[in-house]
């Protein structure tokens, strides 16, 4: 079952509960790498939408297979907006964590998932975390509080009772920290590499922003046992109980949310290389918009492709469309993930479009809903259809689908642009008198949605931290890790699949072999491309309008020469 699953099983358990309480120009000298790829005569075009501000200074110079320089001035701003909260952006953040004071539980620190229902995922904690530390970082909260809690949280996660005593389950509950089936009773149901790589994408962000949890939460994740959840080619798996009993693992997550999830891992060294290329993809076009769609038959492989907002929006609020292991700080506005943002950047003007054609104001992503189906994936395309609404049993639910908050704000965030200004005075008011945010305002006029998550206030208060201080993963922490020194001479490493301590690296020039990029320079439609020395490509400037540039020459790249040992 998935998270969706859990998620309708909790609201309906809930649903009574809640409804009773509820009514670039280039500088001087050498061109740059830009130039030598598209030709000095080609300028690029005045980004519109998620534009770095780089208040019209110069590019720095690139030399040619040279990693963009750090201190790039066009590179020094976040994608989106930027600058403190608004008087109405401050309260907005105030009503979000309110969700979390409301459903916060003493004995464990949990958070319910949805309303008053004591049930949560691994998935929901890490939105739950993602509350936190944007209360904290905003002012709502002081040092006290979130050090009460993020230990207490910790100290929970750090005892759970495993999934066979390899990774969480699937399901908790938040008033005993027990591990439960979907009907909240005691059991288990198998665990989800998508929430546990959520997960560990946030502890991450714990550690590196605050060092001093690190010890903790280190131990917490030593305990788990990878070994079926990351096979030898790098992909993941989830598992899953079957009637009978019987444990099956099987390959989880889509375009999207697959290789978000793979970040999460990528982030604590684990080889998921597979899970983190978005290839095999296709696109579809809808309104004139090529949109990247999962190619993997959901005949054969039984998982429906999906594509739905969230996964994009969270991998440029948490991470800025950046890879697993660029820890090169001071430019923001660069997406070393280049595809990322590229794909990202569509799925956002798509919907802008489908607006601008029909009037419907577009804002998709899953969210929960009152009643029966009690969830629904709100896609852009599913099933060889776009702005189809289906239930977790692939039935079609028109009058289901919404602006959902989550993505009205997310996209507000990551794009200044009119439409996501409205998108926001739709939905920026939307919530209970008691606070937290409700899940979304239906497209056909039927009012909100009365139901409110920890997933869609958790996404809210993100979304307004990285206006401020743009994307929240920082690395700042530099020290000693336990997680690298912990069993070296044991085998318990080996026995739980943990990563190896990483060598030093040695290197001749220190020039890597180049790699063919999993989606191609010219597949960069709408965002600057910026060709890596490793073969990747970064991107930047990203446009609402096709750039038009000409396709790039080939980049020659100087191959790593090390002596053989005990060679001439």
């Amino acid at each position: 079952m998935t998270r969706s699953q859990f998620s309708s099983v909790i609201v309906a358990a809930a649903a009574v509960v809640l409804l009773m309480g509820q009514g670039a120009p280039t500088g001087q000298g050498e061109p740059s790498l830009f130039d030598q790829l598209f030709g000095a005569d080609n300028a690029a075009p005045e980004a519109e939408g998620p534009t770095p501000e780089a208040d019209d200074a110069p590019a720095a110079e690139v030399a040619e297979n040279e990693p963009a320089p750090a201190d790039d001035p066009a590179f020094a701003a976040h994608f989106g907006r930027h600058g403190p909260l608004t008087p109405r952006e401050r309260e907005m953040a105030e009503t979000a964590w309110t969700y979390f004071e409301n459903t916060y539980q003493e004995e464990t620190g949990l958070v319910n998932a949805v309303g008053s229902y004591p049930s949560t995922t691994m998935w929901d904690t890490a939105s739950y975390i993602s509350g936190l530390v944007a209360a904290y970082e905003l002012g709502i909260i002081d040092k006290r509080t979130f050090d009460l809690r993020v230990n207490q949280l910790i100290g929970t996660l750090r005892g759970l009772d495993l999934f066979q005593r390899e990774l969480p389950n699937k399901v908790y509950n938040t008033q005993t920290g027990q591990k439960v089936n979907y009907a909240n009773q005691p059991g288990e149901v198998g665990f989800s590499v998508l929430d546990i790589g959520r997960l560990l994408v946030w502890l991450k962000i714990l550690k590196e922003r605050y060092p001093y949890l690190a010890p903790g939460i280190d131990n917490t994740v030593l305990r788990w046992n990878f070994c079926n959840a990351i096979t030898d080619d790098g992909r993941m798996r989830g598992s899953i109980v079957t009637g009978e009993g019987e444990t099956r693992y099987v390959q989880e997550g889509r375009l999207g949310y697959e290789e978000y999830a793979a970040k999460g891992f990528a982030l604590w060294d684990f080889d998921v290389s597979a899970a983190l290329s978005p290839e095999p993809v296709t696109f579809t076009e809808i309104y004139d918009v090529r949109v990247p769609i999962d190619a993997r038959d959901p005949r054969v492989f039984q998982n429906m492709n999906y594509v739905l907002t969230e996964s994009y929006l969270l991998d440029g609020l948490e991470l800025g469309w950046k890879l697993p292991g660029d820890r090169q700080a001071g430019r923001p506005g660069l997406a070393t993930q280049g595809w990322r943002a590229e794909f990202a950047n569509r799925i956002y003007l798509v919907q802008q479009r489908r607006f601008e054609q029909t009037g419907i104001l577009t804002a998709k992503s899953e969210h929960q809903v009152e009643g029966q189906p009690f969830f629904v994936y709100d896609s852009i395309w599913a099933n060889g259809f776009a702005w189809h609404t289906l239930d977790p049993s692939d039935v079609y639910q028109p009058d289901r689908a919404a602006i959902a908050s989550k993505a009205a704000i997310g996209m507000w965030a990551l794009w200044e642009t009119p439409y996501t200004d409205l998108l926001l005075d739709a939905v920026g008011d939307l919530s209970a008198d008691d606070g937290g945010f409700y899940e979304g305002l239906y497209e056909n006029g039927n009012g909100y949605i009365p139901v409110q998550s920890a997933n869609n206030n958790g996404i809210i208060l993100a979304a307004l931290l990285y206006k401020v201080q743009g994307p929240i993963l920082h690395r700042l922490n530099n020290n000693t890790q336990l997680w690298d020194t912990a069993y070296q001479y044991q085998e318990t490493r080996t026995n739980r699949c943990l990563p190896q301590p990483r060598p030093e690296t040695v290197c001749c020039n220190c020039q890597a072999l180049p790699v063919q990029p999993p989606v191609p320079v010219d597949e960069f439609l709408y965002c600057r491309p910026v060709p890596q020395a490793d073969g990747t490509i970064a991107a930047t400037e990203c446009s609402l309008e096709e750039h038009d540039l000409p396709p790039p020459a080939p980049i020659s790249a100087r191959v790593s020469q090390c002596p053989v040992p005990g060679g001439p």
